[in-house]
């Protein structure tokens, strides 16, 4: 992008331009290993064409202090310190990747840091042929961009568009994309443009115009109405897809990507995004609390649905604090009606919280990322418990089974696949020990407060955290290998019976038949047959038929309290 307003971009003949947006300075240079160069302004953009060469270090010298580059594409080691000019250009991507249809979708979550006991790029591609063997298509990988410290679950990045250090190098990161297209998975990079985070972000000093004065959980909101903001996050997304060959995103909370302008960010973001063909299908997934249909009415492929694992969780576990309390009235028929509609929530009346949601089951069900755990679900507890610790292997068989034959796209979070009970704590590494303090007080007094048991709450801001989130090497290898087993045959019958009736395209809202207050007969038409699911989640299904030719079962429904039958009618 030879073109953009901020960072550094290489032009072509050994010229480069590096461009800041800095309204309220007064000066601005260029500090270019030992040169000082005087940068140009027009309406607070400052920019200047000089010679320079890939990986050479510079900083803006920004009314005599020295700041890393907003945009930088990779730091020289800590968010304070120099940037590092990158030019993309010369990886070799080998062959063509010409991606996948977002029918054959299966997602894996992972967190590059946890995922391997190194916590690299490098080492996570080492364990990418066990994941396509096992039939996963997509993976999701939780933020990259630069954060303080060295551990961190990375929603707090400052540099957007450059990769973690601790993670490796950009090439680092082009080495793993490129090696999980070979084995013909896809990769969507969790993008965070909601915030930025608290530690040694000088934006706010030089722009105070990026900011609005509406707050968000975590801190003030940003103008997305500003041409110059609007270009940040854009060229920052664009970026990605070109430097990184992505395959699309996950935004991370976009409700709080709060813009009146026309068009709405998020919509010139996705028609942006949508303009150019890069001979690969992207793929735009967001999350959003409010459960609104508007950004997949308007293109975007699909949206996470807790409903369905708040739900399932309050349904199988009877917790109810925190965001599970607007689910414990009636968890059973809050899954009804997600099995039927996609989510819970769509506009309906709560009788103990407000209101929330619009109707969503006129979307294709491949709209709606249902989980049974994610990060956030695991996370947000004082000792990172799993759903599948709470309620025992044999259940978390069956909530498995289920969720890879339902018509909505999967997400397993990494270990899933072998059944791991490996929690997965938050963690960060702030600066300095007033800031850890802050931390752990602010952790135990929001846990605290949602009445969880924060007894032996891992410290927040120590390595421990991060490094009992890894699930390998399994403490359990033949539970692993069970489990593995069960995900290569799900992953198989998915493909086989389930994307073929997604492909055909669906005709309507799905039908659901309860058998007693714990049992569902779920069937969803598509036009090229029917699929049905009945599924036992704490009681046998009550007057229920059982199929003759099943494509999966996994115990009695008739007579076993967890259980589950898929199969397929013209």
């Amino acid at each position: 992008m030879s073109d953009g307003k901020w960072g550094a971009i290489p032009q072509g003949q050994g010229i480069w331009r590096f461009s800041i947006w800095a309204p309220a300075a007064q000066e601005v240079a260029l500090v270019l290993d030992d040169q000082l160069l005087a940068m140009q302004e027009s309406v607070g953009h400052w920019t200047l064409l000089t010679r320079a060469e890939p990986d050479m270090a510079y900083l803006f010298r920004i009314d005599g202090e020295d700041r890393a580059d907003p945009a930088s594409r990779r730091q020289v080691q800590t968010l304070n310190g120099p940037s590092m000019t990158v030019d993309a250009a010369g990886f070799d991507w080998g062959a063509p990747w010409r991606g996948r249809p977002w029918n054959e979708a299966v997602i894996y979550e992972m967190h590059i840091g946890s995922y391997t006991p190194e916590g690299t790029f490098a080492a996570a591609i080492d364990r990418l042929p066990e994941l396509a063997d096992l039939g996963i298509t997509v993976l999701n990988v939780m933020p990259v961009s630069q954060f303080e410290g060295k551990w961190g679950w990375g929603y707090d990045g400052v540099l957007i568009r450059a990769p973690q250090p601790t993670y490796g190098t950009p090439d680092d990161m082009r080495a793993f994309v490129r090696a999980a297209q070979e084995l013909g998975m896809s990769v969507i990079l969790d993008l965070v443009m909601n915030h930025f985070g608290p530690w040694h972000n000088y934006l706010p000093g030089y722009a105070p115009e990026f900011y609005t004065k509406t707050p968000t959980p975590w801190g003030a909101g940003i103008a997305f109405h500003q041409p110059m903001v609007r270009a940040f996050f854009l060229e920052a997304a664009l970026g990605w897809l070109d430097e990184y060959r992505l395959d699309g995103f996950r935004l991370d909370a976009v409700h709080q990507i709060r813009d009146r302008s026309d068009p709405h960010f998020l919509k010139l973001l996705h028609d942006t995004i949508r303009s150019t063909d890069r001979g690969r299908p992207i793929h735009l997934v967001t999350e959003d609390e409010r459960n609104l249909p508007h950004l997949r009415d308007l293109g975007y492929d699909a949206e996470w649905n807790d409903d369905w694992h708040n739900a399932l969780h309050v349904a199988l576990t009877g917790e109810t604090q925190g965001y599970y309390k607007r689910f414990a009235p009636d968890p059973f028929g809050d899954l009804a009606h997600a099995l039927a509609n996609g989510q819970v929530d769509e506009g309906q009346d709560n009788p103990i919280e407000e209101t929330r949601g619009a109707p969503a089951a006129h979307l294709p069900w491949t709209s709606f990322v249902n989980s049974n755990h994610t990060h956030d679900q695991i996370g947000n507890r004082p000792h990172g418990e799993r759903l599948l610790t709470l309620v025992g292997e044999e259940t978390g068989l069956v909530l498995h089974a289920a969720l890879m034959l339902m018509p909505f796209v999967p997400m397993l979070f990494q270990g899933e696949e072998i059944g791991s009970e490996a929690p997965f704590p938050f963690f960060c590494d702030p600066p300095d020990e007033a800031a850890r303090e802050a931390v752990r007080k602010g952790r135990a007094k929001e846990l605290g407060r949602l009445d969880y048991d924060i007894t032996d709450m891992p410290d927040p801001t120590g390595p421990n955290a991060m490094d009992m989130a890894c699930p390998y090497p399994s403490s359990d290898p033949e539970r692993a290998r069970r489990w593995q087993a069960l995900t290569r045959q799900l992953a198989s019958l998915r493909a086989s019976h389930v994307v073929p009736l997604l492909a055909s395209g669906d005709t309507g809202p799905g039908s659901v038949t309860r058998h007693g207050e714990n049992a569902f007969h779920a069937s969803w038409a598509f036009n090229g047959g029917t699929l049905n699911m009945l599924l036992c989640l704490g009681a046998p299904a009550t007057g229920a038929t059982r199929p003759d030719t099943p494509v999966f079962s996994r115990g009695n429904p008739l007579s076993d309290d967890f259980a589950i039958d898929v199969w397929i009618t013209s």
